[in-house]
């Protein structure tokens, strides 16, 4: 199994380091007190004053990796997923991918470096060929900015070129939210005729798809906090859903009170699985917790 190089903090300044401390109370009068004279009697005290001076300035820190680029070694990403863990560490660092050429592709940080290289290797397979590695043990945003600094200057000094995949604009090594899917409406609009009634439209609506959760609200800005909570948890779960807001009075107009007569469930949100009911938030969010969910949507 390859060596995982560290990265540690190297310290550089201009001037050799000596310890900080607070200005000494150099120019304070040195007092002294005369008692010789007799048990009462006081002199005045002696006053000698020695030169301020100025507190030497701290000297700058820079923290850089301890092994270039160039140093380090490179790791063959292993096919199998399994592998991962053995060659690649579950830590923060800096971590830089190479394709089959051999050409640098990309220079990233992560908090976790073999779950990012194990992404990078399903989405773009053909440019994460493989990798340098470097741990850095105390890892705070200065440590690793600079990490990742030194060996992407490191590299456009060598090859006067930005790595392709930290070129401004470039979207393939950086995960992209997921863009929401819209909310569903159950007719054009309040005024327009039905030619099916609205329990029909339920109806089609939950039979046709595989999992639908009517809700307070949109997707995206739920209306209340338990239309907030299942969405939470069908998202967690990658639960491919269809969300309907009951609240939708131009274009779901009388879908609530014919929904609870059609579910005969009379709070909101409702979920339906495979065209049949499952309940509202307290009951979704029990299976959850009861690790019920996972059988339940692969129905």
């Amino acid at each position: 199994m390859a060596t995982l190089n560290h990265l540690s903090s190297v310290h550089i300044s201009t001037s050799s380091l000596r310890p900080f401390a607070a200005p000494s109370s150099t120019n304070t009068p040195n007092l002294s007190l005369n008692s010789q004279a007799g048990p009462f009697s006081l002199f005045l005290p002696s006053i000698s004053l020695k030169p301020h001076t100025k507190p030497k300035p701290r000297a700058s820190v820079i923290v850089l990796a301890v092994k270039t680029l160039a140093e380090t070694e490179l790791i063959v990403v292993p096919e199998d997923s399994d592998q991962f863990a053995g060659q690649f560490p579950p830590e923060t660092g800096v971590y830089a991918v190479f394709d089959s050429d051999g050409d640098l592709q990309f220079v990233g940080l992560s908090r976790n470096i073999a779950a990012s290289v194990l992404s990078h290797r399903k989405s773009v397979p053909e440019l994460c060929h493989s990798v340098k590695v470097g741990v850095v043990d105390e890892p705070d945003k200065t440590a690793l900015t600079q990490a990742w600094k030194s060996w992407m200057e490191e590299h456009i000094k060598a090859t006067g070129k930005v790595p392709p995949g930290n070129a401004s604009g470039n979207t393939t090594w950086v995960r992209q939210a997921p863009k929401k899917k819209a909310d569903l409406r159950l007719t054009p609009g309040r005024h327009v005729q039905l030619t099916l009634p609205m329990e029909e439209l339920i109806d089609r609506l939950v039979k046709e798809n595989k999992v639908v959760a009517f809700i307070k609200g949109s997707r995206s800005a739920p209306l209340c906090g338990f239309s907030q909570r299942v969405i939470g948890i069908l998202e967690s779960e990658g639960v491919d859903y269809e969300s309907v807001d009951v609240l939708d009075d131009e274009h779901n107009f009388g879908l609530r009170e014919t929904l609870k007569r059609y579910s005969n469930w009379p709070t909101f949100p409702q979920i339906f699985v495979g065209g049949e009911l499952v309940g509202g938030c307290d009951i979704l969010t029990s299976m959850n917790e009861k690790g019920e969910l996972g059988s339940l949507f692969k129905k």
